[in-house]
C-alpha cells in the first residue's frame, strides 16, 4: 500500500480512470492498527487494484472533505470523483471489508 503524503499527490492519484481504494487512517487509532493486521489479506485478493493510504493528521483537510467521520474508512475514488465510502464502523473485520468491496468492484 503506497502512503499518501501531500495534497497534490492524492489529487493526481484519484483521477485515476480505473477504481483506486484509500484507506484514511491515523497513527493513533486502535481500529487502524487492527485493521493493518488484516488488510494484507484483503489486497491480495483485490490486486488487481491500486491502494493507497492516507494520515488524516498528515494530509490535512482531506478527511473534512470527503465526509470521512471516523476512521479507519476505506473510499474507493475513480476518475477524480469518490465513487463508495466504507465508514470506519464497518471496517473492523477482513469479512466487511472485502465484502464492501466486492459490492463496490464487482
Amino acid at each position: 500500500m503506497e502512503h499518501i503524503q501531500t495534497r497534490e499527490q492524492f489529487d493526481e492519484i484519484i483521477q485515476s480512470d480505473k477504481p483506486v481504494i484509500i484507506k484514511f487512517f491515523a497513527d493513533w487509532c486502535p481500529d487502524c492498527k487492527r485493521m493493518d493486521m488484516f488488510i494484507d489479506d484483503v489486497m491480495s485478493e483485490f490486486k488487481q487494484y491500486d491502494w493507497y493510504e492516507v494520515n488524516t493528521d498528515e494530509v490535512k483537510g482531506l478527511a473534512e472533505e470527503y465526509e470521512v467521520m471516523g476512521i479507519p474508512s476505506m473510499l474507493i475514488f475513480q476518475n477524480g470523483e469518490k465513487k463508495a465510502h466504507q465508514h470506519s464502523a464497518h471496517t473492523k473485520t477482513p469479512e466487511s471489508v472485502t465484502e464492501f468491496l466486492h459490492q463496490q468492484l464487482g
